[in-house]
């Protein structure tokens, strides 16, 4: 378990902070004024009411043209791409696709979310799918993402609903309120809401339910239902105002009303869901899948969607399993929440145990070392390369400082603080390379789920630098986790971060 206190986080250059004389960076590396009787003063503004003038652009053209490394930058970037153009072939070399412990079951065929958000259903379903290919020895599986999509879109509609009931006396034009009403039903989600899901509704192979064009092309439906959404949150402001203003009314008779109201409109918000993405097979209603062998023997399996997941999840139970986390700007060795977080009302919370990015190493080299491939969040976009015959996320790939001269500083801690980044996107580790000297993972297997036309056949490298700035969530089973924390995850005990918190975020 971590300290209480945090560690200074590194910069992705590891060059130390370029700070003023009168500022300091504090042990969560955010930037802290310091008490000065003589502070160092900068040279006057050459344009004094604060706009740009042409004596900076000439003063700035002066120092580049005095420059050959940025005149040979000039030269080159400007009919060139810099993302494919700043790589380090040194770097590429240095981070080969191959590890020293890899699961031995290799699940397969590699996933496709298409224009769609599901990356968390997606690296949940590829997670639990080994234990389903490994009993009924299957050669290729997948489990239906669009099942668990489709529950998940109703219950968060009904969740927004439900927090419009709830809010309705704050104004409509309230933090809280206008937040709640940006990104109402995301496609994008966190573990704890992945386990509502399964515990209330199970799983299902894909044949079962299949994919549907708005499955992998979540944006015209997602537009409607926030149309409507939006509209039916104002109808229930209104109703509650009228009601509340009856004093003859009791607070039970109030919601009783707002809850059958609110029961009403989401006929229209299921309507629209059913009619784009098809029926869904009920939790408790019995279907039959038929399926061959990888040896092409017949089989077939019947039960519940329920059953079924209960059946598939013995060994390694997404119930019995948590999220660690990586936050530098809140203390370790606590439980954390963020408010108004959730799909299914009433359901489990969003819990993270913050603590130091090496025991979320710790983890993933357990839970491998078991047989266990890894559920985790990051900032997929920075410093990563994803194309095809490429996949690499390593923070030395790309010369963006020696090609413009300049220093990128932030710390991880100050990049969440200025919405530099947050979790963009969920994965699964499925291989670690472990130093045979120090017994420290230098790399990482990484299962995408954009298909096999990115990264190498779907798959990317991750670097240990890479991890430690942009890898905030993996998921552990508790019987793989240190006592510790599992003790702070089961207290109970948790600080709650407001809803806007980046912890927050939905891979």
């Amino acid at each position: 378990m971590g300290s209480s206190v945090s560690k200074l986080p590194a910069q992705i250059s590891g060059t130390p902070n370029v700070t003023s004389s009168s500022e300091s960076l504090d042990e969560k590396g955010f930037v802290r004024q310091q008490s000065s009787t003589s502070p160092a003063m900068a040279s006057s503004p050459l344009a004094t009411d604060g706009s740009i003038s042409l004596s900076n652009v000439d003063a700035w053209e002066s120092a580049v043209t005095a420059d050959p490394k940025i005149q040979l930058a000039r030269t080159i970037l400007a009919h060139s791409d810099i993302k494919s153009t700043l790589t380090s072939r040194t770097a590429g070399v240095a981070i080969p696709h191959v590890f020293n412990h890899e699961l031995e079951f290799k699940a397969g065929p590699v996933t496709n979310q298409k224009s769609s958000g599901r990356c968390w259903l997606f690296a949940t379903t590829n997670v639990i799918r080994h234990e389903v290919m490994k009993k009924l020895k299957l050669k290729e599986f997948q489990l239906s993402q669009s099942y668990l999509f489709f529950w998940d879109k109703l219950n968060k509609s009904n969740y927004y609903l439900e927090l419009s009931i709830e809010n309705a006396n704050l104004p409509v034009d309230d933090r809280l309120v206008n937040f709640l009403a940006d990104d109402l039903i995301s496609d994008g989600g966190q573990w704890d809401m992945v386990v509502n899901l399964l515990e209330t509704y199970g799983l299902v192979p894909q044949p079962i339910y299949p994919e549907s064009f708005h499955s992998s092309a979540s944006s015209p439906i997602n537009k409607l239902l926030k149309m409507k959404l939006r509209e039916h949150a104002l109808t229930l402001r209104t109703l509650s105002s009228s009601l509340k203003a009856n004093h003859s009314i009791s607070p039970e008779l109030v919601m009783s009303t707002l809850r059958a109201k609110k029961e009403e409109l989401m006929q229209e918000v299921y309507t629209i869901m059913s009619a784009t993405l098809g029926v869904p097979p009920k939790p408790d209603a019995a279907f039959t899948w038929e399926y061959y062998t990888e040896d092409g023997k017949y089989a077939k399996w019947e039960g519940t969607p329920l059953q079924f997941y209960k059946a598939f999840t013995t060994k390694f139970s997404p119930a019995e399993s948590f999220s660690l986390i990586n936050d530098p700007r809140n203390e370790y060795g606590k439980l954390y929440t963020v408010d108004k977080l959730g799909n299914i009302w009433g359901g489990r919370p969003v819990l993270y145990v913050n603590t130091e990015i090496d025991d979320l190493k710790q983890a993933i080299v357990q839970s491998i070392k078991a047989g266990q491939p890894v559920f985790f969040g990051c900032d997929v976009g920075q410093f990563s390369d994803t194309g095809k015959g490429v996949g690499i996320m390593d923070t030395d790939y790309f010369a963006y400082e020696q090609a413009f001269n300049i220093t990128l500083g932030l710390t991880k801690a100050q990049r969440l603080q200025t919405n530099e980044s947050a979790m963009t996107h969920a994965m699964v580790i499925s291989a670690v390379h472990v130093d045979e000297k120090t017994g420290r993972p230098v790399r990482f297997k990484v299962e995408n789920s954009w298909g096999e036309d990115s990264g190498v056949q779907g798959y990317n490298v991750m670097s240990d630098k890479w991890f430690d700035e942009f890898v905030f969530q993996v998921v552990v089973h508790k019987s793989l986790a240190t006592k510790e924390h599992v003790k702070i995850f089961e207290s109970g005990e948790k600080v709650v971060l407001p809803a806007w918190d980046p912890m927050g975020a939905l891979a």
